[in-house]
């Protein structure tokens, strides 16, 4: 493994920042990685099957509440990380800091500290941009991914303007409303308890950097420095046997239709219960969490661990 970049300014949100968010008990655990604290939900049987849910942009772990509860029924043990620069997790304060390449050797390195095995990956956004590249890493440790919303871009396809908009956004707008923005990207709203839980850990500007920075991250050129390590990444999942589902949602601008290249290419893809959630937007987890959830319980029921290799 290459060198990890360490970081040395970097922002810790107070933790009574975290005192009233709604439907959300659980306690963060913390690795250091590179200098830096990576906080995550860990919650359920230490023996169970892990499932593991990565959250994307501009959100963190509390994404994912109303998912846990019916992953937790089910007998799983749930990890749900928040990125480097989101959440509970250490924000570095300078840009240069933020890379795509960065945040997936960050994520390596605190996957392998906690030596996570038998992993069912749910992933979106930029979760699945990190998360697939960490199964791609790591196959071994992953028994089922489930990609919802999201995808693995090498620069080379056509870019949707939704995400154009968003990406000129979040460089140029004084105004970034974390918590809003969160709330534009769901179907059915949220509260203003569920806005101000959103908003809660970037409390500054020099908290929100990774938030500000991260569209830009997205390769969408073909000269991007990240489109050799995607493409590589491409090249494990077209020899990808262990079930894959897609769990893509139809009111989102943005990744609407890209389930239907994992559909083509990825063998663990075939014949699996693939759904389309209707009703849901960027953020189906907001939208549909409960339903989502359960879909996967089924899914992981339905599909035999694979043999050891």
């Amino acid at each position: 493994m290459s060198t990890l970049p360490w970081v040395t300014d970097f922002v810790r949100t107070d933790d009574s920042a975290f005192a009233n968010i709604p439907d959300f008990p659980y306690l963060p655990h913390y690795t250091e990685v590179a200098g830096l604290r990576i906080a995550f939900i860990d919650e359920g049987p230490r023996e169970a099957p892990v499932v593991l849910l990565m959250h994307g942009e501009p959100t963190w772990s509390f994404l994912y509440r109303k998912m846990i509860p019916v992953l937790l029924e089910a007998g799983f043990r749930v990890v749900a990380p928040d990125l480097v620069g989101f959440g509970r997790s250490d924000k570095p304060t300078r840009k240069d800091d933020y890379s795509y390449r960065h945040h997936v050797q960050w994520m390596n390195a605190w996957l392998q500290a906690n030596d996570l095995t038998s992993i069912t990956l749910f992933c979106q956004d930029w979760g699945s941009l990190i998360g697939l590249r960490m199964a791609a890493a790591s196959p071994q440790r992953f028994d089922r991914i489930v990609l919802a919303n999201g995808g693995l871009p090498t620069g080379t396809t056509p870019v949707p303007k939704a995400f154009k908009i968003w990406r000129a956004f979040a460089q140029y707008s004084p105004w970034f409303p974390i918590g809003r923005i969160v709330k534009a990207g769901c179907t059915s709203g949220l509260t203003p308890a569920e806005v101000a839980a959103y908003d809660a850990p970037f409390s500054s500007r020099r908290h929100r950097v990774g938030a500000r920075i991260f569209p830009s991250l997205v390769p969408i050129t073909p000269t991007d420095p990240e489109r050799a390590d995607n493409e590589a990444a491409w090249e494990v999942f077209k020899r990808w046997e262990k079930p894959f589902l897609t769990l893509f949602s139809n009111r989102d601008p943005v990744t609407r239709g890209g389930y239907r290249i994992w559909h083509d290419l990825v063998p663990g893809a075939k014949d699996q219960p693939h759904s389309i959630t209707r009703g849901a937007g960027h953020f189906l987890q907001e939208d549909k969490g409960a339903e989502v959830a359960q879909m996967m319980v089924n899914f992981i029921r339905s599909t035999p661990l694979p043999k050891a290799t």
